[in-house]
């Protein structure tokens, strides 16, 4: 048995979360799912999507939505 131990999150920082696996490779299964579940993650693929589509249409897809040129310059410019 292998765990796997998190420390919490911003909203929670004192709480922690542990994880039982039953091998290595789960442990690691576990770690990226959390990762792709990231505010990090969901927002860089936001911004490949929304070039992806600016590029195919020659149309920003966040326009439609408000979202002023300072915001998606913010989106464009963060790593």
């Amino acid at each position: 048995t292998f765990f796997l131990t998190l420390a919490g999150f911003i909203e929670e920082p004192e709480r922690k979360y542990c994880f039982e696996c039953d091998s290595e490779e789960q442990c690691q299964e576990w770690i990226e799912a959390l990762k792709r579940a990231s505010y990090e993650f969901m927002r860089r693929s936001l911004i490949f999507y929304r070039n992806e589509i600016q590029k195919m249409t020659g149309k920003d897809p966040l326009e439609q939505y408000g979202i002023s040129e300072e915001a998606r310059f913010q989106l464009g410019t963060r790593k």
